[in-house]
């Protein structure tokens, strides 16, 4: 690895920011992708290992290369420490992704709850401000409260966060988004929250209900369900 590349890559993981080493295995010449200087199809070709948080080797454009996929965790950040968010850490642990659990009101936010996953006590706004949500980060409100829920949900509009849900009726949704277009928030921006959040499977118990949350947000993290 060149001085150069080394310096780039660790400027990129510095940053948190995904990237690639492409290593063409004949010669072994590497690359940081995605970049300019690569074809399409390798560079294509670095976003599936991204999407995947895989390494592999590929034929492509008539060489054999290594691809090593250096990317942070997945974020996902639930707001509100509730009975679903109690079935829906467990399950979400699995993936692999990085978990936060926020909720200011301390009697529910607790160890014994939610144990082995980052709890923030803060408001959700300066809890957002703080996490600061970027492309690999996931958010959920699950409180009802729109004093917790909105301005989870503000901030979160204001940040590239990939996938963005909550929970609630239609018709809970439909005044939701009334108070964030009061907030100055456009149609375009409303329509990325999920709301009511979760695949339409038929859920009813917490468990049933966690689990299509979890299915929605596989979804939308394997860019299945990107327009």
């Amino acid at each position: 690895m060149t001085p150069e590349t080394l310096a780039a890559l660790t400027e990129a993981r510095a940053a948190k920011r995904p990237v690639v080493l492409a290593t063409r295995l004949t010669d072994g010449v590497q690359l940081l992708l995605p970049s300019d200087a690569a074809s399409p199809d390798l560079n294509a070709a670095a976003l599936r290992a991204l999407d995947r948080d895989e390494n592999a080797t590929k034929e492509i454009d008539g060489a054999a290369w290594f691809l090593h996929a250096y990317a942070p965790p997945v974020r996902l950040v639930i707001v509100g420490a509730v009975h679903i968010a109690q079935s829906l850490v467990p399950m979400a642990a699995h993936l692999g992704v990085s978990l936060t659990v926020v909720d200011p009101r301390r009697s529910f936010a607790t160890e014994d709850r939610f144990p082995n996953v980052t709890l923030m006590d803060d408001w959700p706004d300066e809890a957002m401000d703080k996490i600061a949500p970027d492309a690999r980060t996931a958010i959920i409100t699950l409180t009802h409260d729109p004093k917790l829920d909105d301005p989870a949900l503000d901030r979160a509009l204001k940040s590239e966060a990939f996938y963005i849900g909550s929970l609630g009726s239609k018709k809970t949704h439909a005044a939701r988004l009334a108070r964030l277009t009061a907030l100055g928030h456009d149609e375009a921006a409303l329509a990325r929250i999920k709301g009511p959040v979760g695949l339409d499977i038929g859920a009813i118990t917490a468990p049933e209900i966690a689990l299509s949350i979890l299915a929605e947000f596989i979804v939308y993290r394997r860019r299945l369900g990107k327009a």
